[in-house]
């Protein structure tokens, strides 16, 4: 993780030399760019207007990510015991349409924040992810960056999507689902109807396999992980309809960004991630787990 030095900072914030900029957005600087691909999307949601507790939205997605350098450097001001701090970072629009009907899924404005190591809090240099969602809620969600040789382990981090108790453990991997519209064994009027192939038991189970579907072949040969959470250290502000009905509760985000090498020695870059975001309605926490798998095209 690269951490950005105290230096008194100008009143004039223009732009560094593109030598500078890299550096500064540390683990953030292979984002800028327009990444595109395909993924999944789950989502237990209330359904009081039809008489069920829940309908099951399973989507198969298209998706653009659009990254853009914030160049130009973002002081923060220090206080007792803190030097002033710069932040550089990027900013991002992500939109998902359903691959099937075409029909928007998801639109998101946001910022990722490489910010530096500091004294007041003590603290390591880590990322931060900021969030508008358009039905109503803010994210500000905090985490670490990690370089690791190789693919990253998806085998090893399944992505949980069965229901459970308003601030109980996660339940461990391979734990049984008690609601129907979960099993794609049964017919089930409260789950999407025509399910797109792709969309297999084993994905609903776990989300994460669809991922690792995507690099089976793949040599990558360094992936640069960004893990960002809403808990501890940030959270979710939600309108009072969200609160009453749906309250998204917490979030948890994992980003790769992965160096693939083809078969020549060439060498292209692959946007992979996984997030879960936990609706707290009935007195449980639904997950609704995102994933997908991106190239960078431009």
């Amino acid at each position: 993780m690269t951490q950005l030095a105290a230096t008194e900072i100008s009143s004039f914030r223009g732009v560094p030399p593109q030598s500078s900029l890299a550096s500064n957005l540390g683990p953030l600087a292979e984002l800028p760019g327009h990444w595109s691909g395909s993924g999944f999307n789950l989502i237990a949601r209330p359904d009081f207007q039809h008489g069920n507790d829940i309908f099951l939205e399973l989507n198969a997605t298209r998706e653009t990510i659009e990254f853009m350098s914030v160049s130009s450097p973002i002081p923060n001001r220090g206080s007792t015991g803190q030097d002033d701090i710069t932040l550089f970072g990027v900013h991002y629009l992500q939109q998902i349409q359903d691959a099937a009907s075409g029909g928007a899924l998801h639109i998101e404005p946001g910022i990722w924040l490489n910010v530096p190591a500091t004294v007041v809090p003590l603290a390591s240099a880590s990322v931060t992810r900021l969030a508008s969602i358009p039905h109503g809620d803010t994210i500000n969600a905090s985490g670490m960056s990690t370089l690791i040789a190789g693919p990253p382990p998806l085998t090893a981090q399944p992505a949980n999507t069965v229901p459970f108790g308003i601030n109980s453990p996660t339940p461990a991997p391979g734990t049984p689902n008690s609601f129907d519209e979960y099993n794609l064994g049964t017919a089930n009027p409260f789950r999407t109807a025509d399910i797109p192939p792709q969309i297999t038991q084993t994905v609903i189970d776990n989300p994460n396999s669809l991922l690792d579907l995507a690099i089976t072949g793949q040599t990558i040969v360094e992936t640069e992980v960004l893990t960002v959470a809403t808990s501890p250290g940030g959270g979710i502000a939600n309108i009072p309809f969200l609160i009453s009905n749906a309250d998204a509760a917490e979030m948890s985000s994992t980003f790769w960004i992965e160096k693939v090498s083809d078969e020549f020695g060439h060498t292209h870059l692959q946007l992979q991630y996984s997030q879960t975001v936990l609706l707290n309605f009935l007195g449980l926490s639904w997950p609704h787990v995102s994933v997908a798998t991106l190239k960078k095209i431009f």
